[in-house]
């Protein structure tokens, strides 16, 4: 489809709109796509362009009557942010309309046809949505999302240029709402991955080119906060000895090199960093990230670096160990224990019970699990998914000390 600009997109004012305004509007349409907030920013700059009242985009109908997910531009509660509104989509007399074409009320029926509507009357009149325009825009990920543009009573209808220039915008927004859908898909994909590292207790840190830490989850977090082996110091890491500090900065030299010349293999990808505390070294692993050849520019994910403390304390979900091995709570505390290297004898005493009554749990605890000894349950345990169930965890963000960098956020509400 041909969207160059043309000679002869008039606005609602009857002006010609200039080439400058008009790249400014797309130019806000495909800022949409990466988060809601440069949407809304859309939908208003669409309202304003209309002399419209509301720029609404129904994105969501669910199956409760009378009730849409909507992103709505105009003075109403709830204006720029995704919220579930009033829409009697079952009466609308627009719910049906060909897909990925503008239309108007004209279209549909005569202005007594629509001021007799139980739509008109039950719902627009009280919002004085007398004119409207709008298209449902079809996508591969989200189906038919509908944007409509009204106008009240005491306002001009929406004229065939109007409709033109709104045709003409038409498929500037629907490439902006499919990668909208796209990014918030990735985005969501993300995000669980990274829950599940964290609930594995796995430290994960994100590095630029300089080395400079972007991002970390909360497990780094803590681990940099305890200072036990490794530190943040401004932006940067820092092994506690010296010796250890050579060779993760050599580490990760290494891992820069290999992701910028892209021709090579690392020569060392994990390092073993040793703790003031006198606990078990931690293990540190360290990659490449992958990048497009034609991608270049500073302050980019380059490095990741994933660290693991051998001696933390593994966490276990209730209610998953429950469904998993018919646990009570007081035999998953006592696996847990059991699990984080404790003898029975201290595990009772962490506990505050008596060994007699931990015996009595370990035997319910073998019987549920088939195991026999105590080394075989501690396995069982680690192996298991009992720690992905955990909930009270936050996926990878940029926080604190760390540089911000942009969120994505998706269309869909949880």
């Amino acid at each position: 489809m041909n969207t160059a600009m043309p000679n002869s997109l008039v606005t609602s004012n009857g002006t010609l709109l200039t080439l400058d305004s008009y790249d400014h509007i797309v130019g806000c349409i495909q800022d949409g796509a990466l988060d809601n907030d440069r949407l809304s920013d859309a939908l208003e700059e669409l309202r304003r362009l209309f002399a419209a009242n509301y720029a609404t985009l129904i994105l969501r109908i669910p199956g409760v009557d009378n009730v849409a997910l909507m992103l709505v531009a105009g003075e109403v509660e709830g204006s720029g942010k995704l919220t579930h509104f009033t829409y009697y989509h079952t009466d609308s007399p627009f719910s049906h309309m060909p897909a990925d074409k503008v239309f108007s009320i004209e279209d549909v029926m005569t202005t007594a046809e629509w001021e007799a509507n139980p739509y008109y009357a039950g719902y627009s009149k009280h919002n004085d949505v007398y004119h409207i325009m709008g298209a449902d825009i079809s996508t591969q990920e989200a189906g038919v999302l509908r944007f409509r543009i009204t106008r009240g009573h005491n306002q001009p209808a929406f004229s065939p240029e109007d409709k033109a220039l709104c045709n003409r915008l038409l498929p500037y927004l629907r490439r902006s709402l499919h990668v909208h859908n796209l990014l918030g898909r990735s985005e969501s994909l993300g995000s669980l991955y990274a829950e599940a590292i964290n609930r594995l207790s796995v430290a994960t840190l994100i590095l630029d080119e300089t080395g400079c830490v972007l991002q970390l989850n909360d497990v780094a977090r803590s681990m940099l906060n305890e200072a036990d082996g490794i530190k943040l110091v401004g932006t940067r890491l820092e092994a506690s000895y010296p010796s250890d500090n050579r060779e993760l900065h050599k580490l990760i030299r290494d891992a820069l090199e290999v992701q910028t010349n892209g021709d090579g293999a690392v020569t060392r990808e994990a390092l073993s960093i040793a703790r003031p505390s006198g606990e078990v070294s931690l293990g540190v692993v360290i990659e490449a990230v992958p990048t497009l050849e034609w991608a270049e520019g500073k302050g980019r994910p380059t490095v990741i670096m994933y660290i693991r403390d051998s001696v933390g304390r593994s966490q276990v979900d209730n209610r998953v160990a429950k469904e998993l091995f018919n646990f009570t709570p007081a035999e998953t505390a006592l696996a847990l224990e059991l699990a984080n290297g404790l003898s029975l004898e201290e595990a009772a005493e962490n506990l505050g019970i008596m060994r007699n009554t931990a015996r009595a749990h370990l035997r319910a605890i073998f019987s549920k699990t088939g195991v026999r000894r105590q080394a075989e349950l501690v396995r069982v345990m680690l192996n298991s998914v009992v720690s992905l169930g955990t909930c009270n965890v936050t996926p990878l963000v940029s926080r604190g000390a760390v540089i911000p960098r942009p969120e994505l956020r998706s269309l869909r509400v949880s």
